[in-house]
């Protein structure tokens, strides 16, 4: 809604500059898609990694029932 309300006060103040927004912002999202996914795999490695260095004090960690 924010960013909606931005939109519409860029839209009073300069309407070509809002229009060349709303057209290039879906192109612009596309190009950066592949930036995110890499940051989620990058995210989830990382996590991997954690788990396995920590995993021996977890083991060791756990009270026996």
């Amino acid at each position: 809604m924010l960013k909606f309300i931005m939109w519409l006060i860029l839209f009073v103040l300069c309407w070509p500059l809002a229009i060349f927004g709303l057209l290039v912002y879906p192109i612009v999202w596309l190009l950066s898609l592949p930036f995110r996914l890499f940051g989620i795999v990058v995210t989830g490695i990382f996590a991997f990694i954690k788990g396995i260095i920590l995993l021996p004090a977890r083991i060791l960690g756990q009270k026996p029932s």
